[in-house]
C-alpha cells in the first residue's frame, strides 16, 4: 500500500540564514532537518551574507 501523499503546505518550513527567502523540508533533510540552516548549496557557500550583498 503507498503512503499518503502530503501537500507541500503541511511540510514545515524555515527562513535560509544567507537569503533570507523561506523554504520547505525535503525528504534528503529527514534526519537532519533541525540542523539545516541554508535552502541551497549555493547560500551555504555564501555563508551568513546580508541579504543585499552580492
Amino acid at each position: 500500500m503507498m503512503p499518503k501523499m502530503r501537500k507541500k503546505a503541511d511540510l514545515p518550513s524555515k527562513t535560509c540564514a544567507s537569503c533570507g527567502l523561506p523554504f520547505t523540508w525535503r525528504k534528503k533533510w529527514a534526519r537532519d532537518w533541525e540542523q539545516v540552516r541554508y535552502c541551497s548549496d549555493r547560500c551555504r557557500g555564501a555563508g551568513a551574507r546580508k541579504p543585499d550583498e552580492k
